[in-house]
């Protein structure tokens, strides 16, 4: 089911999606970097299929849940040498009520803790350019199809 004015389902509607917005996708979950980060990094899991809240889970959409956040974690921790990753779930703007969860590489020390999201406030022009987050999409899926299927 997709919702009317609902981002993550019209956007999942779209057919060909560059390697930043499809970082992975198991039918189930798909990983795209965000595209309003000021630093490379911050992943958004994205539920294929429209729900508002975590417990909607189905109990494969779970499983599939509690494989992926530790992959991405890794994926992060190793590619950028971070010692951990952030893990956030809101869903609450208008528009991104959808399931989608933040993984976020663990910023500078002035940014740490709920400071990390100062990192999506910044103006377009500090963003992360498409082709910086392509180039880091490949790795980060590369990394991703080298974890062990669990």
């Amino acid at each position: 089911m997709t919702a009317t004015g609902c981002y993550s389902c019209e956007h999942s509607a779209v057919t060909e999606l560059p390697p930043r917005e499809c970082i992975y996708d198991d039918g189930l979950w798909r990983v795209a970097h965000a595209f309003n980060a000021a630093r490379l990094g911050w992943l958004v899991l994205v539920l294929s299929r429209h729900a508002h809240s975590l417990g909607e889970l189905t109990p494969e959409e779970a499983t599939a849940f509690g494989r992926l956040v530790p992959s991405a974690s890794r994926a992060l921790e190793a590619e950028l040498g971070v010692s951990k990753a952030y893990v956030m779930f809101l869903a609450e703007l208008e528009r991104f009520e959808h399931v989608h969860v933040h993984v976020v590489a663990q910023p500078s020390l002035e940014l740490r803790g709920t400071r990390v999201f100062d990192l999506l406030k910044r103006p377009p022009e500090e963003w992360v350019r498409d082709d910086d987050m392509d180039a880091f999409a490949t790795r980060i899926a590369a990394r991703l199809r080298e974890e062990p299927a669990g």
